[in-house]
């Protein structure tokens, strides 16, 4: 399967916005916030194309002061596109786009709950380096626990 990473622009909007409101999405990102796609200046997202289909979105964030400087991904996959191995090559191309701009460790932060994503994650090179406890809030009020991981290239 081909995938690649291409900046949003107007023409993945619906498709998009569909996924993201799939119940595989929905259940690990809550429900769609008003502005989606652009709703998040502070990271740069792309559209994941596999095979000419809009399958999904990364984004990447970057901390930059000096003492802590690293790199962050996010992701999702529509259902229809979850266990192809999708998602995988699109965390190891939006880490690589963070090890060009100079990152030497880059994160990745998945429910603790979702054992599907940390075996795409661990695919691509992540490593698990603990389980943050009550710090992301579900939809419905509940805290659950989320697992910190990180790929570090010295």
């Amino acid at each position: 399967m081909q995938t690649e990473l291409q900046p949003f622009d107007v023409s993945h909007v619906a498709a998009l916005r569909e996924l993201r409101a799939q119940p595989g999405v929905v259940r690990w990102w809550g429900p769609v916030e008003r502005g989606f796609p652009f709703d998040e200046p502070e990271s740069q997202r792309f559209a994941i194309v596999a095979d000419g289909d809009v399958s999904g979105m990364v984004q990447v964030g970057e901390e930059n002061w000096p003492e802590g400087r690293h790199g962050w991904i996010d992701i999702f996959v529509g259902d229809d596109f979850a266990g192809r191995g999708i998602g995988t090559a699109a965390v190891r191309d939006a880490l690589q786009l963070l090890l060009a701009r100079g990152h030497h460790r880059v994160t990745i932060d998945p429910n603790a709950a979702n054992a599907a994503a940390i075996r795409c994650y661990e695919k691509a090179g992540f490593t698990r380096v603990g389980v943050t406890r009550a710090s992301w809030r579900k939809p419905g009020g509940e805290w659950s626990d989320e697992l910190l991981m990180e790929f570090v290239a010295l």
